[in-house]
């Protein structure tokens, strides 16, 4: 005689996750449909970057081309690349002096912004930290300078250049561009935000001195605002056209978009000049791009930096 076990049921376990209903999200929410003014923002999103996108798209096509291919084919696809042969001319026409004009370039834009860089720091630390009769007033002077069109500049100081004998030379366009009335004001405001008075004097009372905190201890809590005022005027400076052209006589001396436009003014009379202009375009995007990739994870982190503190 054989017994028969009874089915026990097993019991449900508390832990299991319910069965989620439709339309219902994984935290038991219920599913919201998109809204209209969502979709709207992605578009209105999605057709700025390509307004923005699409001019460089074109020059990278553009720059693979041949001179007749240039003006023959369609302007947003490929036709015969010869990237390389068309970058080879670049460096190699007129014996050269595209090399030249991007050394110039990273003479003015590199050395230029980080002194403009370490020297904006220095003024806007001095103006956050330090007391003195007249700061406001000095701090009024450097915003009205930030206000002030730098092209309205360009003539006096010109004058001012010729009459030192630094006219047509390297130093007339560096040293006004070492020079960043908007890097000192960004500099005073984060370091009021950024650089507490008590470490100060902590490190003070350490025996540390003046330039010694500023050096160790400022510089290094100002590096997001720094990374920001150097990026702006690494790009203010490279893309610059209108003081290169007043203080430069000499071809040898131009930056890049100075040479670019002389090589465009002369493509009407040699076209070959045409595809060089481009090539010569695309080659000197690369470095801005360069340099905002490599410096944007500072850049993002300082202004990040504090949001989530109570």
């Amino acid at each position: 005689m054989s017994v028969s076990t009874p089915h026990v049921k097993k019991p449900v376990s508390a832990s299991a996750p319910a069965p989620r209903a439709a339309g219902e999200r994984r935290d038991g929410r219920p599913r919201r449909g998109v809204k209209p003014s969502r979709v709207l923002l992605v578009a209105l999103l999605t057709v700025a970057a390509l307004y923005f996108l699409l001019p460089v798209y074109w020059l990278v096509v553009a720059s693979t081309k041949s001179s007749a291919d240039l003006f023959g084919t369609f302007g947003l696809w490929f036709s015969d690349p010869q990237w390389l042969h068309n970058l080879s001319n670049v460096f190699s026409y007129a014996d050269g002096i595209f090399w030249s004009w991007t050394w110039n370039s990273v003479l003015y834009a590199g050395v230029g912004g980080a002194l403009a860089t370490l020297l904006a720091g220095a003024a806007g630390y001095a103006l956050a930290v330090y007391r003195f009769r007249g700061r406001e007033a000095v701090f009024k002077v450097v915003l009205a300078g930030v206000l002030l069109p730098s092209t309205t500049l360009a003539l006096p100081m010109y004058l001012l250049f010729s009459k030192a004998g630094l006219a047509n030379t390297h130093w007339a366009v560096l040293i006004p561009s070492m020079v960043s009335p908007f890097g000192v004001y960004l500099c005073r405001i984060y370091a009021e935000a950024a650089v507490p008075a008590e470490m100060l004097e902590a490190a003070r009372v350490d025996g540390a001195g003046e330039w010694r905190i500023f050096g160790t201890l400022a510089l290094r809590t100002m590096t997001p605002a720094l990374v920001t005022v150097f990026l702006f005027q690494f790009v203010g400076i490279w893309n610059n056209y209108f003081l290169p052209l007043v203080m430069l006589s000499d071809d040898r001396k131009y930056p890049i978009t100075l040479g670019l436009t002389t090589w465009q003014t002369a493509a009407q009379r040699t076209p070959e000049l045409y595809q060089l202009t481009i090539g010569g375009a695309f080659l000197s995007i690369l470095p801005l791009a360069a340099a905002m990739l490599f410096l944007q994870r500072y850049w993002r982190s300082g202004l990040t930096q504090g949001s989530v503190k109570g």
